[in-house]
């Protein structure tokens, strides 16, 4: 290979390299939370909160409430007996704070609604300006898609725990679910309760109702 040739090799080696480290460094900086895909208006969604659970480690309630923050829901219980491990120490520090704080729970497909509605209630004492409960419906470990669950049943389940929180707390709970289970467990079955969406990779539909939009998975704020 003559000298041109060799230099035209050495372009190309040194373009895909310099392609590929603009390709992680773009990567990293959504990955670390400094690149947002989604990154909504405050003037149009002036109403901003967060969802914490034993993942985001100890939280500094203080710190994390002085940002701008409105309301904050935190991860309570799963199924009908795991309690998150932070969620006393969390519920009773945020409630000092000036924001409103609401519960969830993540719905197992392998419980019945009603043993996972007593766990909640048994773990949640209620506090002033109380948030509705959450429910947080999503596919999780061997249960991939409707395909690996019986979708008449999780509905009749998840109905149960409804009604058992709206009774327990006088509100009806929110559903909590990805576009996945959405489309194919929630659908138009549960109506009568608001809808938190996660969508971290797009805007939500306009034909889509909601209450909550879950815009983010990375962002970072002092405190968490």
């Amino acid at each position: 290979m003559d000298e041109k040739g060799i230099a035209k090799k050495k372009v190309i080696i040194i373009t895909v390299i310099f392609m590929i480290a603009g390709i992680a460094g773009t990567l990293s900086l959504f990955y670390f939370g400094i690149l947002h895909i989604n990154n909504p208006g405050i003037n149009r969604y002036p109403v901003v909160g967060v969802d914490v659970s034993a993942y985001q480690g100890d939280v500094d309630w203080k710190v994390l409430s002085s940002q701008d923050i409105s309301f904050a829901y935190i991860k309570a219980t799963e199924g009908s007996s795991h309690t998150d491990r932070c969620f006393s120490y969390n519920w009773e520090k945020a409630s000092e704070c000036d924001i409103r704080t609401g519960a969830y729970h993540f719905f197992s497909f392998e419980s019945p609604g009603r043993t996972q509605a007593e766990h909640f209630i048994k773990t949640v004492s209620p506090v002033e300006n109380m948030l509705p409960p959450v429910i947080d419906v999503e596919y999780y470990g061997s249960f991939h898609t409707s395909a690996d669950i019986d979708v008449s049943k999780v509905r009749s389940e998840l109905r149960d725990m409804i009604e058992r929180l709206n009774e327990a707390y006088g509100m009806m709970p929110v559903i909590y679910v990805s576009k996945e289970t959405n489309e194919t467990i929630i659908g138009e079955s549960f109506d009568d309760c608001d809808l938190w969406i996660r969508s971290v990779y797009a805007k939500i539909p306009k034909e889509q109702r909601w209450s909550f939009w879950q815009f983010s998975n990375r962002h970072r704020l002092k405190g968490v």
